[in-house]
């Protein structure tokens, strides 16, 4: 059993692995010099494989017996912090357990290297990022003073993933210099893990491009060196930057997939739920959107990384205002706020930032946003996040807006849009587009013009599926046509056909939405709602709201 165990291990078959070695270890007969061999065998594999739960009750069992020696203890401990971490989402008990591995592990110091390295890394939200930098020092001294390759290159693999998660320009100068031509399995492990988790920083602070690039680099290394972990791990930023980059087509599907691969290991999955939870508000699936976002212990902070956390703040954030629940969207906003400013990482901000300095002034709490805004700025400070950039822009015009400066707020969010375009981010460029014309309108800039720009996005938004962004703007856009472009006196007869107002009111119905949510975005009455979905369900002979699809209704002539 114990051969068999090695060879699947050696021949990058880690899942085999941890099936032959869990149940060997789970048996009490096993002699402690055997669990002793094995057991370190089976973390490792574990941290490198897909599955966690039966193997963290294992790895707990064996630490608990007492003729483990301080340095085998600490080598398990080690793996089993990195799992807890990743793939267990328990990012704290994590912490905790590779900080008694640096302990235990005081002779065997490449070891110690690699568990300073992994407390350097920044994602949880618990722990600031001064203390991650401090283990970042103290990794690199350990893995210079222990003359091993292995050592070394996992410390500049987490230092090049950190750097990047933070925006520090000097990450692309440490990401040159990783070791992607060695031959040594471990070190094209790293490697890869370290390309991956650049990629997935890149991807935060809006370098798509560079994000793209690492990705196919570090999963290709991934791929070879049988790193199943971080090849799962890749496809959930891939899924992320499909979204960012308005690749939409079938995303809700692969999305979908990915939460399903991934529901032993929730860590996985949140790349997953992330997306659907967006996808899923551009549609107006409200009750979708906080199911993927917030449902399921989606929103446990402690374990969870903070971009994923502030993301889905964000998405609350805004889904509160657009109910006009303007006390729920401050208290998620002030408690957002406070994490990023905890944790000490502005450049994740990026998904939060507009909402959350839109719900304060929304509130009336001018002072708190501009204070909010300013230091989203002091902390962008010498940091490359285009993303953040146009965030910041966003943010600024939506205080010249609420300031009844609409000029400003249109320069501002016509900035803003340029940006998101650069990056690209399609979506982004289209809502920062819509403030802009919004603005342009208060201040009475040519309307024609307007009118025009705001129909070029309501097709973008059309193409994209996001059906309920684009039923907001088809809304805005009629109440500022021209005349002459109205609709003539007297009404059309659609007979048993649906009329355009009715197939918009069905595809809203159809995702959930309630009469007063669907009034709110076509600015109509509730009662004319209520008429148009009776309308629409007897024309379709639908016996539920859900029925009401675009895919079975009958189109207008």
């Amino acid at each position: 059993m114990e051969h068999a165990a090695l060879q699947c291990a050696a021949d990058g078959e880690h899942q085999a692995a941890i099936d032959i070695l869990e149940r060997a270890l789970s048996r009490p007969t096993v002699p402690p010099a055997a669990r002793a061999r094995l057991a370190p065998l089976l973390a490792h594999s574990a941290v490198l494989g897909l599955r966690s739960d039966q193997t963290v009750t294992v790895l707990r069992q064996i630490l608990d017996e007492q003729s483990l020696p301080a340095a085998v203890r600490g080598q398990i401990r080690l793996d089993l912090g990195l799992l807890l971490c990743n793939q267990a989402v328990a990012g704290m008990q994590g912490w905790l357990e590779l900080q008694k591995a640096v302990e235990e592990l005081e002779e065997r110091p490449l070891m110690a290297a690699r568990a300073m390295a992994a407390l350097a890394m920044p994602l949880l939200s618990t722990v600031p990022l001064e203390r991650n930098l401090y283990w970042l020092e103290r990794a690199e001294k350990a893995g210079a003073d222990s003359g091993d390759e292995e050592a070394r290159t996992a410390v500049a693999a987490n230092r090049a993933g950190t750097l990047m998660y933070i925006g520090d320009p000097a990450a692309w100068q440490v990401l040159e210099q990783l070791p992607r031509d060695t031959e040594d399995a471990a070190c094209r492990q790293h490697v890869a893990r370290g390309l991956c988790n650049a990629a997935d920083g890149a991807l935060w602070l809006g370098q798509l491009g560079p994000a793209r690039g690492l990705l196919a680099e570090g999963v290709a290394l991934a791929t070879r060196s049988g790193a199943s972990y971080v090849e799962q791990g890749a496809r959930g930023t891939s899924l992320l930057l499909d979204w960012a980059e308005g690749d939409w087509a079938e995303l809700t599907g692969r999305a979908r997939a990915f939460v399903a691969e991934a529901d032993t290991m929730p860590g996985q999955g949140v790349d997953g739920r992330t997306v659907l939870g967006l996808m899923a508000i551009s549609r107006g699936e409200w009750q979708q959107a906080t199911a993927w976002l917030a449902g399921d212990g989606s929103r446990q902070t402690e374990g969870s990384a903070v971009p994923h956390v502030a993301t889905a703040s964000g998405a609350l954030i805004r889904m509160a205002l657009v109910r006009d629940d303007v006390e729920t969207a401050v208290a998620e906003a002030s408690t957002a706020w406070d994490r990023i400013r905890d944790k000490g990482v502005w450049v994740w901000a990026a998904e939060l930032a507009p909402w959350a300095v839109d719900a304060m002034l929304r509130a009336g709490r001018r002072d708190t946003a501009q204070g909010m805004i300013a230091e989203y700025e002091a902390g962008l400070d010498g940091r490359q996040a285009p993303a953040s950039s146009a965030a910041l822009d966003w943010c600024r015009a939506l205080l010249a807006e609420a300031d009844g400066d609409p000029r400003t707020g249109a320069d501002l969010y016509r900035r803003a849009a340029l940006e998101y375009a650069g990056i690209p981010r399609p979506y982004a460029t289209v809502l920062a587009t819509e403030g802009a014309a919004r603005c342009q309108l208060a201040s009475g800039t040519d309307a024609a013009a307007v009118v025009a720009e705001l129909t070029s996005c309501v097709e973008q938004l059309t193409e994209l599926g996001a059906v309920w962004d684009a039923a907001r703007l088809r809304a805005e856009l009629r109440a500022h046509q021209p005349a002459d472009e109205q609709r003539p006196r007297g009404r059309p007869s659609y007979g048993d056909r649906l009329s355009p107002r009715e197939q918009e009111v069905a595809d809203l119905a159809a995702t959930g939405l309630t009469n007063r949510e669907i009034a709110a975005t076509l600015h109509l009455s509730p009662r004319t709602v209520e008429q148009h979905v009776s309308r629409a369900r007897r024309k379709l002979e639908s016996q539920s709201r859900q029925n009401l699809s675009r895919t079975r209704a009958q189109r207008p002539e």
